[in-house]
């Protein structure tokens, strides 16, 4: 590679500074005011002005000067990085989970290399590598729940949103593409971490996005995340709203993502009583995912999961709103068949859910049974199934069933880090 090591190290850490600004989506004056606003009383005293500040900043970021230690330290603070991360020479260019499939060759290291210090010269052999990227964490994630990943895959939209900014033609509308991708991503792995507030700012940040990019697949689907979102909090109201602004891209969407509005919207419906239009447009939802099933190889990457067993324990999840616990049951009972073992966030969920729809039944030994068999999943991965088994220990108890027990043991190791 051309230039010096000296040179190239000094590229490399400005880069960083200027993707992990940019992945947050700032200015450089919104970075000047929390840099500000991270100082302490001592440190903001002895900082510059506001314009002084904004001149250092772009001297850091075109790596013209190295920042020194009160603005290193203050970087770092901002950023939630290490000085080693942000200044050092790190052995990657690109951090990933450690997966023999993710490993570059030297050719191919040195291509992801080139253009990490120069994004104008990225090429596609580079952009496919990341798109490996994203599919192989989506994969992981679902085993290991968001947690341990979300710090690697926001970095790597930090590389992504760089490469973006520098790329041109049509390999910058590609990338801008995947820097939407990643960002549903990363807001999904937020929503699932119970930060709902950044999933939110990175649900409107992919939505954008993937308008720029003229991507009507993940313009919907991203409505249709938020939409989740929204019912996640009990918002139905506002959970229909986004589903059927999902729905206005009709025409230039699949089937499967036109299913996914369909079914959101439906939940939407359940969540506030509305058994007749939830049920309607759970029907339409299900003609949908049929089509989709006839021609997998037209859905987009992201909707690998989405199938007809699938839609069914969406499907069971409705049917408790509307305190059907019979059709719940059976919904729930025959997706879970079908959902692969290393899914251990969704099996924790929909198995929480199951137990709920056995309570709703009035069966408190399966419901007891089910509980016990995914709790251990639950607070390794997932604190909303913990939520949700809490309320069925609740239940349990009253109905003075024996196995809250050992429920109530399980469950009581989560508890510190809730």
């Amino acid at each position: 590679m051309e230039g010096s090591g000296e040179e190239l190290f000094r590229l490399q850490w400005a880069r960083r500074l200027r993707e992990r600004r940019r992945a947050e989506c700032w200015s450089q004056k919104d970075l000047v005011r929390r840099l500000a606003e991270t100082a302490d009383e001592r440190t903001r005293s002895r900082l510059p002005g506001r314009e002084s500040m904004m001149r250092e900043i772009r001297y850091h970021e075109s790596g013209r000067h190295r920042p020194g230690p009160i603005y290193t330290e203050l970087y770092c603070r901002v950023y939630g990085m290490t000085e080693d991360e942000l200044f050092g020479i790190l052995s990657e260019p690109v951090p990933t989970v450690a997966l023999p499939s993710l490993a570059p060759d030297a050719d191919l290291y040195a291509r992801i290399t080139r253009a990490i210090v120069e994004p104008r010269r990225v090429d596609d052999a580079t952009i496919h590598w990341l798109e490996r990227c994203l599919a192989e964490h989506r994969r992981v994630e679902d085993s290991t729940g968001s947690r341990p990943l979300l710090p690697v895959v926001r970095a790597q939209l930090a590389t992504v949103a760089g490469l973006a900014h520098g790329a041109e033609g049509g390999r910058g509308e590609r990338l801008v593409g995947l820097a939407a991708e990643y960002a549903q991503f990363v807001a999904w792995m937020c929503q699932d971490a119970g930060d709902l507030g950044a999933a939110l700012a990175w649900y409107d940040r992919a939505h954008g996005w993937a308008l720029e990019a003229g991507d009507a697949l993940l313009a919907a689907t991203t409505l249709s995340m938020r939409a989740h979102q929204a019912w996640s909090i009990g918002d139905g109201r506002t959970c229909v709203r986004l589903a059927e602004a999902a729905r206005l891209h009709d025409g230039h969407t699949t089937p499967g993502v036109r299913g996914m509005a369909a079914q959101m919207a439906a939940r939407g419906h359940a969540q506030m009583g509305e058994a007749r239009s939830a049920r309607t447009l759970l029907d339409e939802a299900e003609a949908l995912i049929d089509r989709a099933a006839e021609r997998p190889e037209d859905e987009p990457a992201w909707m690998y999961f989405y199938d007809d067993g699938w839609f069914a324990m969406q499907r069971g999840m409705a049917e408790i709103e509307l305190g059907a616990g019979d059709r719940a049951v059976r919904l729930l009972e025959a997706g879970l068949s079908r959902l692969p073992e290393a899914y251990r966030r969704d099996r924790a969920w929909f198995g929480s859910c199951l137990a709920k729809a056995y309570l709703l039944k009035g069966d408190a030994e399966a419901a007891a049974g089910t509980a016990l068999g995914i709790a251990a999943d639950a607070v390794a991965v997932n604190a909303y199934a913990v939520r949700e088994l809490r309320e069925v220990a609740s239940v349990l108890r009253d109905t003075r069933t024996p196995a809250v027990r050992d429920l109530d043991d399980l469950l009581a190791t989560a508890r510190a880090g809730d």
